[in-house]
């Protein structure tokens, strides 16, 4: 079996980790909460390691997954982050959704190391983490990805390899915009629907008959019809990749004016306190201006 190392155990890496245990791999664990490590350890042939140095000296493969570039850079770069101990011909995979350019300076960093950088990050939420059904987007070394791949597809149904360093990333923030486009619509729609008398549930069944027809929302409305707000993908989550995808735009003198408003709607439901419920929390700001509730 491989030897293979995981950091980030948050809402995603606990169960990707759990995944690549439960398939029989020595797995090098690390995150910021010990306990985290520990009780998962306990699943297969996991060894908990005080930092990401030591879990790059033990692991030939390594994934992490964390919320954010600050987040990344320390994991990777950082004091006793992962590049004080890669093997040369390792291979690091970063699950996480962080900026382009960012990705690709720690690729250089671990490239002069004679180590593999890959952008990888992956789509699915909560669920898709849970049920080993993960889509990744991958960025770098094609051959190492090769090696990886078998790794990846313990944690996800669907591999796409995207092209050179940050090209993984670019294409996580392109469905990340558009998912979160597509929610406002759909929110100010059904904010529309029930402040003029139209059931929601009816609405949905019309909506789920036409062009219209969203897995985002067969997957997010249910939930906002229970007025149940748990987290699968964070609105704070949303609103830093939405604004990661302004930024690479912006890169390019590319106006996105449709985003921009999206973002202010984003930041608008962080600023009442829904930054931590799912992003689908989002409609509760447009509940409120038209003093209604889109409930079952």
């Amino acid at each position: 079996m491989a030897q293979l190392g995981f950091l980030g155990l948050g809402i995603m890496g606990y169960p990707m980790a759990r995944h690549l245990l439960k398939a029989g791999h020595d797995v090098a664990l690390w995150t910021h909460t010990a306990s985290k490590a520990h009780e998962l350890a306990k699943e297969g042939k996991g060894t908990v390691f005080a930092t990401p140095k030591q879990v790059a000296q033990q692991a030939e493969f390594i994934f992490y997954c964390v919320g954010d570039s600050a987040m990344s850079r320390s994991v990777a770069l950082g004091q006793d982050g992962l590049i004080e101990g890669i093997r040369p011909g390792s291979v690091t995979a970063d699950c996480s959704t962080i900026s382009p350019d960012d990705s690709v300076a720690m690729g250089a960093a671990f490239s002069a190391q004679g180590a593999h950088f890959l952008d990888a990050p992956c789509t699915g939420s909560k669920v898709g983490s849970e049920n080993a059904t993960l889509t990744f987007m991958i960025g770098g070394n094609q051959g190492a990805f090769a090696r990886a791949r078998p790794y990846f597809e313990i944690m996800g149904k669907k591999l796409y390899y995207c092209g050179p360093a940050g090209q993984g990333l670019r294409a996580k923030l392109t469905q990340n915009l558009i998912l979160a486009n597509v929610m406002q619509a759909f929110a100010e729609g059904f904010v529309l629907a029930t402040k003029n008398g139209v059931d929601p549930e009816l609405m949905f069944q019309i909506l789920d008959n036409s062009a219209a027809k969203s897995g985002l929302l067969s997957a997010k409305l249910p939930s906002i019809l229970k007025r149940d707000f748990r987290t699968n993908f964070s609105t704070k989550w949303m609103h830093k990749d939405v604004g990661l995808a302004l930024a690479s735009a912006e890169s390019l003198d590319l106006p996105l004016p449709l985003t921009g408003i999206t973002q202010q709607m984003l930041r608008a439901a962080i600023a009442k306190g829904y930054g931590e419920d799912d992003f689908c929390a989002t409609i509760r700001v447009l509940e409120e201006f038209a003093g209604v509730e889109v409930k079952g």
